[in-house]
């Protein structure tokens, strides 16, 4: 008599972002049991985190006193690229790897970034008010030729080169700057490599593509505003928690920069369930364009993102090494089958 248990995946964030039918597919592969929560809050994860076998997270938060609940957890898997809500600390710590999908919007999140940066650039937002109230477009906007302008990148990984291609097809100077690029040369050409104060004060358009870490939480505040060009524009399509908000509103408010272009927020949630207050001062202004947390979205990519998600479950409960560990040097819990790639 075969008593064998069926391994139980947690699926997290199932209201907010429903399990798909081509990932419960994959999923049942594994005869699993779902269970599936939203996980709004560490005490709702934590009630069923010790028969967990595998976790599946998009964007609710894993602290460390939930992950040292996970007593059976192999692996969580993150459905997107960014693990900043994850404690991976502790899951590496407790054997479990981490993993995500760190290609999965690339292009989709180097698209949005040059949309809303040339929303910016040629002033839609304005003009469009202006025409539904009737109003014949001033000729003295400020418009400027891309081509005479110049983009600071700030993280210049697999996005922030997207990007940076991007723009030179619009004939940009590009500038980048990123702690982890050591040399120029390792840009391909793509940018000029200067320090952060160089690109704060060159750029016309400074565009926040690196991680969450505690060295670039709150990179930017009123200092790095008031070094930036009074009619500089700044994108974010990163993580909000990069720029500290109540700055960035004083500064879009008094005249430090012209415009803001955000995809991403620190102080909203634009995940709630049950939708979020709008009362924040960046709601209050003419001179921002919002949209919330979609950079990432397509077809294509939210597929994507579904099926290698639930393959990264898979894999791991199947005894394979999977295909992006955030954390390679774990000792997983339970002993994996396959040699790690790379190695």
């Amino acid at each position: 008599m075969n008593t064998r248990r069926a391994p139980v995946i947690l699926r997290l964030n199932s209201r907010t972002f429903p399990v798909s039918a081509e990932e419960r597919g994959i999923l049942m592969e594994l005869k699993p049991e779902i269970v599936e929560i939203e996980g709004a809050s560490d005490d709702e994860i934590s009630a069923h985190a010790v028969d967990a076998d595998a976790v599946m997270i998009v964007s609710a938060y894993l602290h460390a006193p939930v992950v040292e609940k996970l007593d059976r957890c192999r692996l969580i898997s993150r459905m997107g690229t960014g693990v900043d809500k994850i404690d991976i600390t502790a899951a590496t710590a407790n054997g479990i790897l981490v993993t995500n999908i760190p290609d999965f919007c690339t292009d989709e999140v180097a698209d949005h970034t040059m949309a809303l940066l040339l929303s910016a650039a040629r002033c839609l937002k304005e003009f469009d008010a202006e025409i539904r109230h009737g109003k014949r477009c001033p000729l003295d906007k400020g418009v400027h030729r891309l081509a005479c302008q110049t983009i600071g990148i700030v993280g210049f990984g697999r996005i922030g080169r997207a990007v940076a291609r991007r723009a030179a097809s619009f004939g940009m100077r590009i500038l980048a700057h990123d702690p982890m690029i050591k040399c120029g040369d390792a840009t391909g050409g793509l940018a000029t490599m200067v320090t952060l104060d160089s690109l704060l004060a060159e750029s016309d358009y400074v565009c926040l593509m690196c991680p969450l870490t505690e060295t670039t939480r709150g990179l930017l505040g009123m200092e790095q505003f008031r070094q930036m060009k009074s009619t500089a524009v700044l994108v974010n399509t990163a993580r909000g928690e990069l720029v500290v908000e109540k700055d960035l509103a004083v500064a879009l408010k008094s005249g430090v920069i012209r415009f803001a272009a955000l995809d991403v927020f620190g102080d909203i949630n634009v995940f709630a369930p049950d939708g979020f207050k709008t009362n924040h001062p960046l709601f209050n202004l003419e001179n921002v364009v919002l949209t919330p947390h979609v950079a990432a979205l397509s077809v294509e990519s939210l597929g994507d993102v579904c099926v290698r998600g639930a393959r990264a479950v898979v894999d791991v409960l199947s005894g394979k090494w999977p295909e992006y560990p955030v954390n390679p040097d774990v000792i997983p819990r339970f002993p994996l089958r396959q040699a790690r790639r790379g190695k």
